[in-house]
């Protein structure tokens, strides 16, 4: 009985030494039956947080590139808008009506060939009846010129009513536009407008000039043709002679 006593006596001992023997770590103690190291325990922490804060860069990344992606898709997005048919449509009715115009044609080899036709430089050798068919002749082409002149100034009225609709509908595109692609579709189609408007002052003003130029070359003729009657009413002068 003593023996056993003194047996357990000395396992307990053995037990109590063991608790208070020391770690090698001088941080580290027991708690509870389980060496508890404060140092490496930090070190675990900061290796989390930094593994959880590289987590949270690259969910960043991938958001910022989503978004990145969807700005481009937007900026690839077509203009769903198109002026181009509208204002070609208008210059081809323009350009129809200056071929079809009733006055002398607008190229060059045919403007050459009609006028010195049309306007001789010299009338010595006509006769007074053709002098008169020559001036009813540049009289029909220049009022005929006047005529061309004045349907193109009203086509081109009519065209601007529809131009300004037309800028309406592409101010609001161009307001509306959800990318850079847009935006430089609708810049694009309001310098075409533009363009557009340009040319057709260009034609108009060719008109307009056309028959200012044919009324000059009728004055001109009409100033010739005089000078010829007067040559011919005159004669040599003798009749108008002094005795």
């Amino acid at each position: 009985m003593r023996r056993r006593m003194k047996s357990n006596l000395l396992a307990w001992v053995a037990a109590v030494s063991m608790t208070l023997a020391p770690i090698s770590n001088a941080n580290a103690f027991l708690l509870g039956g389980i060496v508890y190291d404060p140092t490496n325990h930090t070190q675990n922490l900061l290796t989390a947080a930094r593994t959880l804060q590289m987590i949270n860069n690259q969910i960043k990344q991938l958001a910022n590139e989503a978004q990145m992606i969807a700005y481009q898709v937007k900026d690839l997005t077509q203009l769903p808008y198109t002026a181009r048919a509208a204002l070609q449509a208008r210059l081809n009715e323009i350009d129809k009506l200056i071929k079809t115009a009733n006055s002398i044609a607008y190229d060059v080899a045919t403007v050459d060939a009609a006028f010195k036709n049309l306007f001789p430089e010299d009338y010595s050798t006509f006769s007074n009846a053709a002098m008169g068919a020559a001036a009813r002749a540049h009289w029909e082409e220049a009022s005929r010129a006047l005529h061309d002149a004045m349907l193109m100034q009203s086509e081109i009225a009519e065209t601007i009513r529809d131009d300004v609709v037309t800028l309406g509908e592409l101010i609001t595109e161009s307001q509306a536009a959800i990318g850079d692609l847009q935006a430089a579709q609708a810049g694009n189609q309001l310098i075409a407008l533009q363009t557009k408007q340009s040319m057709q002052t260009a034609e108009l003003l060719a008109v307009q000039y056309r028959a200012e130029a044919l009324e000059r070359a009728r004055r001109l003729q009409t100033e010739e043709r005089a000078r010829i009657h007067r040559l011919r009413f005159n004669g040599d002068g003798a009749a108008y002679t002094r005795l």
